[in-house]
């Protein structure tokens, strides 16, 4: 499809290409700048000596989440279940979270089956949870999110 403006430039015709875009309807949750914030944030290291969040803080924080995660019943971990077709793209996918966990320097707890992934965010050194969990827990957000 194009579009022949006339005199547009110093008299001359141009032609305007336009190209279809498919536009692509994003849940709630991928639309809230809280995701993005904690996506785009680094893991500070966490050698103890600071309180774990609150429970009433780490509720807020997990409504910039997938829904998908809940609050453990003591409030001192994250979970999430993801489950996949194949144990190819079950495996894939635990491999792309151990990366993040690899360059942020936080690692999650995995229970990995043949179409499952059980991830589970908390601080060990404060027993329980600090930015870090969610920093993470949105980047893994991050790489399984589907159209």
């Amino acid at each position: 499809m194009s579009l022949r403006l006339a005199g547009a430039s110093m008299g001359r015709p141009f032609l305007i290409v336009l190209i279809p875009v498919r536009i692509v309807w994003r849940s709630v949750w991928q639309r809230r700048p809280q995701l993005t914030d904690f996506a785009d944030r680094k893991c500070k290291p966490c050698e103890g000596g600071v309180a774990p969040l609150a429970a009433s803080q780490a509720r807020e924080f997990l409504t910039a989440l997938h829904p998908d995660w809940s609050l453990a019943g003591d409030g001192k971990s994250i979970v999430r279940n993801f489950d996949f077709p194949a144990f190819s793209r079950t495996i894939a996918f635990t491999n792309a979270v151990a990366w993040i966990a690899t360059v942020e320097g936080h690692h999650p707890e995995m229970t990995v089956s043949y179409s499952r992934c059980v991830v589970v965010y908390r601080t060990t050194a404060i027993d329980g949870l600090s930015d870090n969990d969610f920093i993470c827990a949105a980047k893994v957000d991050r790489i399984s999110a589907t159209d």
